[in-house]
């Protein structure tokens, strides 16, 4: 029997009868009335008994002494290049070798055979041993020196924060916005031959073999209404243009033709028929000019997307006109072909055309005719554009209308240049990114299971109210397959909202990597507006309202961020916070406290992601906001400054809770987050805090964080 507490009141899901929450340990962590316990492997942490921190890490302790910082870099560079340093030290040695031989020789004899070093001997030996241990430091300093401005340099010129790898290829994130095309080729440009091998439709033979899916049935291919009149591709460009691409031929013949074809080519080139099996290429076709001619055509797209069916829409202009050609090419299923759930691509229940759809799009064709209802209203969506991160439905063992368990595999792809990896400080991919795929996942097929049907006429709105996840072993997801791995443990139905519990294990190449437990709730618009936050409706105020009188000191993260040369900075769609408020040994734990109030702009980019119709800030981007705090307060302190090369990461073995009993609105006003620091762990690697946190709207507490972990340390070799 799983047995869950939904604000502090504990009940069956199955039943619907009270129980003990605690006593269930499927049940997770963060939504009973548990502390929290430490379930690391290394045993080093201890729970926190009392209002103070682990004793073996005070905030004096911890905390560089900034006084003495000077002193720690100097030796901490000699470290970095201890075989420069050594070197230089050799080359002192011959310099200084006829000294130390005359202070050899400089001893006195005393009782025949002990030889006793004279005062002078002493003095001479200490100076030479000074000398040598200041020129080795001084190189060693200016080497460090000279490593961290190059370092710099590379950092600049990289948009990905944390892809500046010795050899790497620059790796230029996309726009949070654009669009993720189905599959990818180093292809550029194409000549006749291949041109010809496309009109055959070798799709695979002239782009990638990833340019076929098993099960899909390959039927598109260039020019299948009129003779092919391209000669050349001299260029395509995924990003080219105004930012969705771009493409360049030569042709010879009809002009209309020569449009279409190069949209064509850019179709098969971004993978659009892998959507549906057995699709086709459709053209339309606009504007002037028409007729026969010799040269040029530049293909502009202005609209790339898989709703309401895969399509390119383009402006093409001919080398040597003055006017533009309007042309739209779209993949079209056959001829009564389904292209619901299990129909658009054998082997798949739902694709990528089919999430676009459930998270703006059409919900018939996304999880069948059921819900048709759901269509052009405010319900149950996935995110949209960058935020939305699952692609593919592979297994489900459920049933429409079984609502007490089913499990079931999904796949995301995060390819190297997605957006987040360019926004984020960490080396590899956000924390928030995690709970983003892993909580989309879950709740997919729960919400496909169809607990919202029960409720007829009802409009219910998704919130996700906590879970318990924790990372494995760390990984860097660049161009990597994420295997979600997902089961709805419960299903309740509750008048006005019915409330599904998961579990999930994410991994790459079959090594499981991250797992959690979380809930969802399904909210009607009455019980959305009785909300009453994690305290009963009750004010519940800041640490640092309690203790207005605490000296604090700020730490200015947009003045930071706007240096495009300042390292590990979190920026663009991700810049969360602008400022922070630092009590050093304050907070809960007196190990330090960190404060922070921005501005709800109701334009914010995630407002139209999260979601279509309903609006709110992601929880996860909340979650991500205290760690960007944590982030920077890491480094005002000085532990970067002892590393040589340091990355931020999402640190293993350590379980994070969340309740989130709330929702940010645009019309808000503020967010507002506190993070006390509990633990600070020193490695030889670096360093980890971790953090209790909260997230208030005006008057209401409705974010809780227990044991969010941070970790800066040194990048790994081949990371």
């Amino acid at each position: 029997m799983t047995v869950l507490e939904f604000d502090g009141i504990a009940f069956d899901p199955v039943g619907g009868g009270a129980a003990g929450a605690e006593h269930d340990p499927r049940t997770p962590r963060s939504l009973r009335n548990e502390p929290p316990h430490d379930d690391s492997a290394n045993g080093e942490r201890e729970p926190v008994a009392s209002s103070r921190a682990t004793e073996s890490y005070p905030s004096t302790a911890a905390m560089p002494d900034r006084t003495a910082l000077a002193a720690d870099r100097t030796a901490a560079a000699a470290d970095w290049t201890g075989a420069a340093a050594d070197r230089t030290a050799t080359a002192a040695d011959g310099t200084a070798a006829t000294a130390d031989r005359r202070i050899a020789e400089s001893t006195e004899v005393v009782g025949g055979d002990a030889r006793v070093p004279n005062p002078l001997s002493q003095i001479r030996t200490g100076v030479v041993t000074a000398h040598r241990a200041a020129l080795a430091a001084q190189v060693a300093l200016q080497r460090a020196v000279w490593q961290r401005t190059l370092r710099s340099a590379t950092l600049g010129a990289i948009t990905s924060a944390g892809s500046a790898v010795a050899g790497a290829e620059p790796v230029v994130a996309a726009p949070e916005a654009a669009f993720k095309p189905l599959t990818r080729s180093r292809r550029t440009d194409l000549n006749e031959a291949a041109l010809l091998r496309l009109t055959e439709g070798d799709v695979v033979g002239v782009f990638s073999t990833e340019h076929q899916r098993p099960g899909v049935t390959s039927v598109a291919r260039l020019a299948t209404t009129n003779p092919l009149v391209l000669t050349e591709v001299t260029t395509i460009e995924l990003r080219g243009g105004t930012g969705k691409g771009r493409l360049v031929a030569r042709f010879d013949g009809d002009t209309r033709a020569a449009a279409v074809q190069a949209a064509e080519v850019f179709a098969l080139f971004t993978g659009l028929p892998l959507c549906l099996s057995g699709s086709t290429l459709a053209a339309q076709v606009s504007g002037s000019p028409a007729g026969l001619s010799t040269g040029t055509v530049e293909l502009v797209v202005t609209e790339i997307d898989l709703i309401p069916r895969p399509h390119v829409t383009a402006t093409a202009s001919i080398a040597g006109t003055q006017e533009n050609l309007q042309v739209t090419v779209t993949a079209v299923e056959p001829a009564g072909a389904g292209v619901g759930p299990g129909e658009a691509a054998p082997g798949l229940l739902l694709n990528e055309f089919h999430m676009t759809h459930l998270s703006r799009g059409d919900q018939s064709i996304a999880m069948g005719p059921e819900f048709a209802e759901y269509t052009g209203v405010r319900a149950t969506r996935l995110p949209t554009g960058g935020l939305l991160l699952v692609d593919r439905v592979r297994e489900f063992d459920g049933a429409r209308g079984r609502l007490d368990s089913a499990a079931y595999r999904t796949e995301y792809d995060s390819p190297a240049d997605s957006w987040y990896y360019g926004d984020t400080a960490n080396e590899s991919m956000p924390h928030f990114v995690y709970m983003e795929t892993s909580l989309q996942a879950a709740l997919l097929m729960g919400y496909y299971a169809g607990p919202t049907l029960t409720q007829p006429g009802v409009t219910l709105s998704l919130r996700n109210l906590g879970g318990t996840a924790t990372v494995l072993r760390q990984i860097d997801l660049r161009d990597k397959t994420i295997e979600q791995a997902s089961r709805l443990l419960s299903t309740t139905i509750l008048p006005g909202s019915s409330l599904q519990t998961f579990d999930y294990t994410l991994s790459v190449d079959g090594e499981p990597f991250y797992t959690g437990e979380t809930m969802f709730g399904y909210f009607s618009d009455e019980a959305l507006a009785n909300q009453t936050g994690l305290d009963a409706g009750q004010s519940a105020p800041t640490w640092l309202d309690d203790h207005p009188d605490a000296p604090n000191r700020t730490i200015d993260v947009a003045t930071r961020r706007a240096d495009p040369h300042a390292q590990l900075c979190a920026r663009r769609t991700l810049a969360l916070i602008d400022h922070i408020d630092v009590v050093d040994g304050g907070g809960k734990y007196q190990a330090g406290y960190l404060h922070s109030l921005r501005a709800i702009d109701p334009s914010d980019w995630y407002f139209d992601r999260h979601f279509h119709l309903d609006p709110v800030i992601p929880g996860s981007l909340g979650v991500e906001s205290v760690i960007h705090a944590v982030q920077e307060w890491l480094l005002d302190a000085g532990f970067a400054d002892e590393l040589s090369d340091p990355v931020f990461r999402i640190p293993a073995d350590i379980p994070f809770s969340w309740r989130y009993r709330g929702q940010f609105l645009p019309t808000d006003g503020t967010v507002e987050l506190e993070a006390h620091i509990k633990e600070v762990r020193r490695t030889a690697h670096g360093v980890t805090v971790i953090v209790d946190g909260s997230l208030w709207k005006p008057g209401l507490r409705i974010y809780e964080l227990i044991d969010l972990a941070v970790e800066l340390g040194e990048r790994a070799d081949g990371r």
